[in-house]
């Protein structure tokens, strides 16, 4: 069994990778605008919050971490929003999430997503910053309710839902641009803008 095939096989990468599994049921359960679906969709997506926390509590309790581990878990976050976002916007039901609230949130991943990738490619580490964090907590709070959506037990979880949406736009655009305030700087200095160095 090679090295590849070794990290893949740990705990913690298993739950990532059920994480990233479990979107298409939750994208298969999203094309039921209904309220049982809705729940559905909900449970769902909270099992994949459970292995969000799981995977990162077993690398770190356990010395689990791995170079597969730190790529695959920010991205099957970052899929797992994204899909859940899109087909919030797609779905029939009233009222709506934003799609220029939505083009935003993924605009911003794709940007540091990049953004990561160029600076590891030049040798900068970029460590996961504490305004991100907040931003994914945030939006795990918001998907929860506008997944729900319908109102339960008094509660209108849409409302509840947008609250937190918003909020964490707000981090996230912020974040994002704390980002790039902090890690051009270093590609600059490592030569990155350097045209002879490409």
């Amino acid at each position: 069994m090679g090295p590849f095939w070794k990290e893949l096989a740990n705990w913690p990468n298993f739950f990532t990778l059920l994480r990233i599994l479990l979107i298409p049921v939750v994208v298969a359960f999203l094309t039921d605008p209904g309220p049982r679906a809705a729940v559905a969709a909900t449970v769902t997506f909270f099992l994949a919050s459970v292995s969000d926390f799981l995977d990162g509590y077993l690398a770190r309790r356990y010395g689990l971490s791995t170079t597969l581990g730190k790529l695959l878990d920010p991205l099957a976050d970052k899929l797992m929003v994204a899909a859940v976002l899109v087909m919030l916007v797609a779905m029939e039901r009233q009222p709506q999430v934003p799609g220029w609230a939505v083009a935003i949130v993924i605009s911003r991943e794709i940007a540091v997503t990049g953004l990561r990738a160029v600076a590891l490619a030049h040798g900068v580490i970029v460590e996961a910053e504490r305004l991100g964090k907040y931003k994914m907590g945030l939006q795990m709070f918001a998907l929860h309710g506008l997944l729900l959506h319908y109102p339960f037990l008094g509660i209108d979880f849409f409302a509840v839902g947008m609250y937190f949406f918003w909020l964490a736009l707000g981090v996230g655009v912020w974040s994002g641009a704390e980002y790039f305030r902090h890690v051009l700087p270093k590609l600059w200095n490592s030569g990155a803008a350097d045209p002879a160095a490409r």
